[in-house]
């Protein structure tokens, strides 16, 4: 009962904020705290940069490839660079991110949204460089939202963890 009067509490405020939104007014917010969404951005660039530099190989390779002059490879070879530079820009630009919300995390894992809850959520491992969310189900794998290789915030996104953790009993681990 609770979960589906919260469905429809915020299905409601949406629909408000699109008609004040015509109106020129100001969206309403909600008044607790722990109904707030938390959305951690960052960025992917090691494996876009991977995939532009193999796109330049690629090119460079068919340039001084003079074996097989025929039109036909010469079209598919620039097909293979320009899909690999498409590529290379599609991931650059779909930001990895990490939303906590009041009962649950989710983030965008094998392009699907994985939804985390509460009660699900094992431990939480939090270091300087990486923030790591570890499942009860073995199956699961840990979550890990890295400085190095995302470019998460891992220092707010920590702290925001601890305080999700602490609100649930989840245990926290500091490295």
């Amino acid at each position: 009962m609770a979960r589906s009067w919260e469905r429809m509490v915020q299905r409601n405020s949406q629909q408000i904020n699109k008609r004040r939104k015509k109106e020129g007014k100001e969206s309403i917010y909600r008044s607790s705290p722990a109904g707030q969404t938390d959305v951690y951005k960052g960025r992917n660039i090691i494996f876009p940069v991977l995939l532009a530099a193999l796109g330049i190989l690629y090119w460079m390779i068919g340039q001084f490839d003079t074996s097989s002059a025929s039109q036909n490879s010469l079209m598919l070879n620039w097909v293979g660079v320009v899909l690999y530079f498409a590529l290379a820009a599609m991931i650059f630009f779909r930001r990895p991110y990490l939303k906590v919300e009041r009962a649950r995390v989710s983030t965008f894992k094998f392009n699907r949204q994985r939804f985390l809850e509460a009660s699900d959520i094992e431990k939480i491992v939090i270091s300087r460089n990486s923030v790591s969310i570890k499942p009860k189900a073995t199956k699961r794998g840990q979550w890990t939202f890295s400085r190095l290789l995302n470019r998460f915030d891992t220092s707010v996104m920590g702290d925001r963890m601890e305080q999700f953790a602490n609100q649930h009993k989840i245990s926290v681990e500091h490295k």
